[in-house]
């Protein structure tokens, strides 16, 4: 055999070998894809549920997002407690109280394989959030975020525990009436303050279209309108001052509420009462600790936790263990609701038995949880996603406290109005 005849069957061979091995090689990847795909559909449908919980832990929001997390943190053992026992891995990230960071958050959490998103104590962050769910298939369950347009757009995968800003406002305004017959005391007008962001415009919208029909005793006179992340609220006071209204109604948030307070007893402005149509700020632990005595007797009507349901005091026993040194009455509105998010994460994905994105969502349209920690009727959802059975309550605070003064079957205190004046606190 010729040298060049030898080389070319070597070749020959060598080609042979060479293509065997490549097709050994995709075989066995192809193999190796198939064990691996498996394994991972297997994780999907009945591994531990993923949830990632968006919060605002930094920014204007900082005090609020930070207080929802302390729900997050009670929430595994009160679900075990409460029969929940399958798997859960919780997951809280930080949107910055940015709507952008916030759908940067989701997608990310997403990709990282959460199958659920719960959050963020934002309206605006909620939109943004609720895209993504809706995009990827992945259920998405809001804590508080009262914007009434997030639940109007057709979304399948987003769920609202919480009232809308119209439900808010009309069931927060039929209260104000009862705090007026039980003092005996009326206020003849009202100035309006109220933040500029999704929420305050949301809830200025529904002021706007429910006071004309409310049928309330008093007249607002003017509504002045501020940045929630304004550092100065000087000229703001004085001109709500200038109406000489009887009251004050506001829309706040935390920050902007402790500097509208301060700004109030600088300039001595004393109205007959500081009175929130169902707004977050002025009951929130941060608020009391800074505020004092003159963070007293001013009134909020809001959703709040019913202070006679068990499943209330298992949160209160559960956050004084791992809060010893918290005090709990003003984040129990944003725990309350919190928990109940991830309650409901829980509940569909036990009735479910699989993590996969259309089954948890079938499963959260059907929820029915009688129990809970909020004042009202059943967690349920109507077609929309927007569970409408969340109650309001007159909530005023004492001694450093928010108190349920009415309705009188939820009351812990008795309703005082007018409040007193900033120089006849104790």
């Amino acid at each position: 055999m010729s040298e060049n005849s030898m080389s070319e069957n070597s070749m020959s061979k060598t080609a042979t070998r060479s293509a065997v091995s490549r097709r050994q090689l995709l075989a066995g990847a192809a193999a190796a894809g198939s064990f691996l795909a498996a394994p991972a559909i297997v994780r999907a449908q009945g591994g531990p549920l993923k949830i990632g919980v968006i919060l605002p832990l930094s920014g204007v929001q900082a005090g609020i997002g930070q207080s929802c997390k302390r729900g997050v943190d009670i929430a595994p053992a009160l679900l075990k407690q409460l029969g929940y026992t399958q798997p859960i891995e919780l997951t809280t990230v930080d949107f910055e109280t940015n709507p952008d960071v916030a759908r940067a958050r989701a997608e990310k959490l997403i990709a990282d394989g959460v199958h659920m998103l719960a959050g963020p104590f934002d309206s605006g962050a909620a939109a943004a959030i609720a895209q993504v769910a809706e995009q990827k298939g992945v259920p998405f369950m809001i804590n508080i975020a009262a914007a009434p347009q997030i639940t109007e757009q057709g979304y399948k995968f987003t769920f609202r525990n919480f009232q809308t800003a119209p439900q808010i406002i009309s069931r927060g305004l039929a209260l104000f009436p009862q705090v007026f017959a039980a003092t005996g005391k009326t206020p003849k007008s009202a100035v309006l303050m109220h933040i500029n962001d999704t929420f305050g415009q949301a809830n200025k919208r529904a002021i706007d279209a429910i006071f004309p029909k409310a049928n309330m005793p008093f007249q607002i006179v003017e509504s002045i309108a501020y940045d929630p992340a304004a550092k100065d609220l000087s000229v703001e006071v004085a001109k709500a001052k200038a109406t000489g209204a009887d009251l004050l109604m506001t829309v706040t948030r935390l920050n902007d509420a402790i500097l509208l307070v301060r700004e109030m007893v600088k300039q001595r402005w004393e109205p007959m009462g500081i009175m929130s149509p169902g707004a977050p700020g002025l009951y929130e632990q941060q608020f009391l600790d800074t505020m004092g005595k003159y963070g007293d007797e001013i009134i909020t009507t809001i959703p709040w936790a019913n202070p006679k349901a068990d499943m209330t005091k298992m949160v209160e026993t559960e956050f004084k263990k791992v809060y010893p040194k918290d005090k709990l009455p003003g984040h129990i509105f944003n725990i309350g609701f919190t928990f109940e998010a991830l309650l409901v994460c829980a509940d569909a994905h036990k009735r479910a038995g699989s993590t996969n994105g259309q089954a948890l969502a079938d499963a959260m349209r059907k929820t029915k949880i009688e129990k809970r920690v909020m004042v009202g009727g059943p967690i349920e959802f109507d077609e929309k996603g927007q569970c409408n059975t969340i109650a309001s309550v007159v909530l005023q605070n004492k001694k450093g406290v928010p108190t349920v003064v009415l309705p009188k079957e939820a009351s812990a205190g008795n309703v005082v109005f007018p409040m007193p004046g900033w120089g006849k606190r104790g």
